[in-house]
């Protein structure tokens, strides 16, 4: 076999548990507004994965000090001074790295020229350069309106303005957190449906962990009021997102699986993709810890997965095994993520001789009987994470490029391995 694909053996009904590592949202938001802080704050169960690297690694080229190992990192925070006035950032394709660094430099006072990899120069950026440039910035992007971004940042100046929430809530959160630093109170109107809504709620949440002063002042607009942050110790919750994928699992099986760390109170809201599977008729049973998912025959269901986009392939793969179509709804945003996932998914699908018909703002899934195939994974960590659980219960389902899942998830098929095998 080459080194680059790996086989996903057929496993029985799967029964264990499972924690996954930190959340990426969590860790990188925790990062950022530490960095803005004066003193030290703990990060404690960060994640360790190739977006939270570029993340520190930029930080550190910024001349925040950060340090300590994958159990708790230590960031030294400069108090909304940036230490260096000068720098060139590289994020891959961190699309959470490069919008929340790109709101974080225009604070600052400096020149900052942030890139990424050849996907991420396809990644739209100018909505949220404009919303900078509005505030007192001078952001400049490439003439697709995608990265390169050259950053001239001359301070925040406050006041009123607006912000697109179709294409990604990233642009809005990458705004809140750099608010702060204003000279005056920022208030922000949302333009267009905000897509991913339970990210900005979860950046809010952050924010006052952090000391920062965040109201909603009606159901589309936000004000930040000028302020420091604090330093604190902040504890991060297991990836929501990533538990999806062993919730999923038991789903496809027929097993029972239990992820610890998160409830229904966590502050990601993708851990909704639990009632998902409980309308295809699952049976979920919630603690103030752990949320065990118990797999039943699936049905076919039609939603909107708008605010927890993040785990519409997941469902997608669960529909396979449904006894009628899926519909997934209202996740056109996601065609400018890692790849376009709509796409992808349809077309990997239809690789597996599953029917599927792409909308422009989602799928629908028809259930049949897939048969082997290799996989591609358009270097997209949840397109392999997703479609590994197919293999579950598919012979002969082989995945291209499995590394591609070190971008949030370094150890996935390992825990994979031993929730579905016991240890490799």
């Amino acid at each position: 076999m080459n080194k680059t694909q790996r086989m996903v053996p057929v496993a029985g009904a799967v029964h264990g548990s499972v924690r996954p590592p930190g959340s990426k949202s969590l860790t990188n938001r925790g990062l950022l507004i530490a960095a803005l802080a004066p003193g030290r704050s703990t990060l404690i169960e960060p994640l360790d994965s190739q977006d939270t690297r570029v993340m520190v690694d930029s930080l550190r080229r910024l001349g925040i000090a950060i340090d300590g190992h994958q159990r708790r990192l230590l960031v030294h925070g400069c108090g909304g001074v940036l230490p260096v006035k000068s720098a060139e950032l590289w994020l891959e394709n961190s699309g959470t790295s490069i919008r929340f660094l790109t709101a974080l430099c225009a604070s600052a006072r400096g020149d900052y020229r942030l890139d990424g990899n050849t996907r991420m120069r396809e990644r739209p950026i100018a909505d949220l350069a404009a919303t900078l440039n509005s505030l007192g910035a001078a952001v400049v992007c490439g003439e697709n309106g995608c990265p390169p971004i050259q950053v001239t940042g001359r301070g925040l100046t406050g006041g009123v303005t607006r912000v697109s929430g179709a294409v990604s809530s990233q642009f809005l959160s990458a705004v809140m957190m750099a608010a702060p630093q204003a000279d005056a109170p920022v208030e922000l109107h949302i333009d267009g449906c905000l897509v991913s809504r339970p990210y900005v709620d979860m950046t809010l949440r952050v924010m006052e962990c952090f000391g920062a002063d965040v109201q909603w002042i009606s159901d589309s607009a936000l004000r930040v009021a000028p302020q420091p942050y604090v330093a604190i110790d902040f504890c991060i919750e297991p990836d929501a997102s990533a538990a999806s994928y062993f919730f999923a699992a038991a789903a496809i099986t027929g097993g029972e699986v239990t992820v610890s760390g998160l409830s229904r109170d966590s502050v990601q809201g993708d851990v909704a993709f639990v009632d998902a599977l409980e309308r295809m008729g699952c049976v979920a049973v919630w603690t103030d810890d752990a949320i065990t998912l118990r797999g039943r025959p699936l049905r076919g269901i039609d939603i909107d997965m708008n605010a927890i986009s993040d785990t519409a392939q997941t469902l997608a793969a669960v529909a396979v095994f449904a006894d009628g179509p899926t519909r997934i709804r209202n996740i056109g945003h996601v065609r400018h993520k890692e790849t376009d996932r709509i796409a992808a998914v349809a077309t990997e699908l239809r690789r597996l001789a599953i029917g599927v018909d792409e909308h422009p703002d989602g799928l629908t899934i028809h259930p049949g009987h897939p048969q082997s195939a290799e996989i591609q994974t358009y270097d997209d960590h949840r397109m392999a994470m997703s479609f590994a659980l197919i293999g579950l219960r598919v012979p002969g389902i082989l995945i291209a490029d499995p590394e591609c899942t070190v971008k949030t998830y370094p150890g996935y098929f390992d825990d994979l391995h031993h929730l579905c095998h016991g240890a490799p």
